[in-house]
């Protein structure tokens, strides 16, 4: 163990603490710690680059949130178990998402997520959301392609309900952190890539994509495309106040659910058929 460690403290408006978080933990493979209106990240490496990239990435949303750092290099301590000791399950759907030294819970299917594989996706409101939405929607035997899959929390989900199940993400850590977390859930995905939808040319009978309200815009025709006729597609990572964005790109679309959560929309689509 080093003698130094050091420690990134991240504020932050507290309803984007949890979706800062989960930015964090697909950059650093160490312990991440909540608070009201703070992150503090540690690490035995530098936490610079990390520091760099959520700079890069707050200023890629517009000013939507306000977020200081303070970068310090401290006393080694314990801190992973104490990280461990502050991590919390959670219930989403028909999930119980826990990190490996808790039990699995009777009655809820079990997704097995550890904090140095990127956990805390579950906490978030619109993993929360698309995972409700995924127990609602997906059946046994469906094609499902998770775009944007980050840890791999939805695709996982999938997969436990019987779907087969491919998923893509453009960040190289985050198509890391995928693999390790089907292996540590002793789940096969069916294809992975790095890279978006636009590099398959197949249809899906669920699209899922967990993104930002601007990146759902972007692409919003190649997800289209994606999903078979009578298919649908499950849209999160939407501000409720760019709500407005996402709906005019999938107007063409039929909205089945719209769920709000901490200001965070979840949209159900179904592609009509020849729609």
């Amino acid at each position: 163990m080093n003698d130094k460690y050091y420690e990134l403290t991240v504020t932050v408006d507290e309803n984007f603490v949890e979706f800062i978080a989960d930015f964090i933990m697909n950059l650093n493979d160490d312990g991440v710690e909540l608070g009201d209106d703070t992150i503090i990240v540690r690490s035995e490496y530098d936490l610079t680059p990390v520091k760099d990239a959520l700079l890069t990435f707050a200023e890629s949303l517009d000013g939507t949130f306000n977020i200081k750092f303070t970068l310090e290099e401290k006393e080694n301590q314990d801190w992973i178990q104490n990280y461990k000791d502050s991590i919390e399950p959670v219930h989403a759907g028909k999930f119980y998402i826990f990190p490996s030294w808790y039990a699995p819970k009777d009655g809820f299917i079990p997704i097995k997520i550890d904090p140095a594989l990127a956990f805390g996706s579950g906490h978030h409101a619109t993993t929360s959301s698309c995972l409700e939405a995924i127990s609602a929607y997906v059946t046994t035997g469906q094609s499902i392609v998770d775009v944007g899959c980050g840890s791999g929390i939805l695709g996982l989900a999938c997969k436990k309900l019987g779907a087969s199940v491919e998923l893509c993400d453009t960040d190289p850590l985050s198509v890391e952190s995928c693999k390790e977390n089907f292996i540590l859930n002793e789940e096969q995905y069916d294809a992975l890539w790095e890279g978006s939808i636009n590099k398959v040319a197949k249809n899906y009978d669920v699209v899922i994509a967990n993104i930002i309200a601007d990146v759902l815009r972007f692409i919003a025709q190649d997800l289209k495309n994606a999903c078979k006729d009578g298919g649908l597609l499950i849209l999160s990572g939407i501000l409720d106040k760019k709500e407005g964005l996402v709906s005019e790109s999938y107007a063409d679309l039929t909205l089945l659910k719209r769920t709000l959560k901490d200001e965070w929309v979840t949209l159900v689509y179904k592609k009509e058929t020849n729609g």
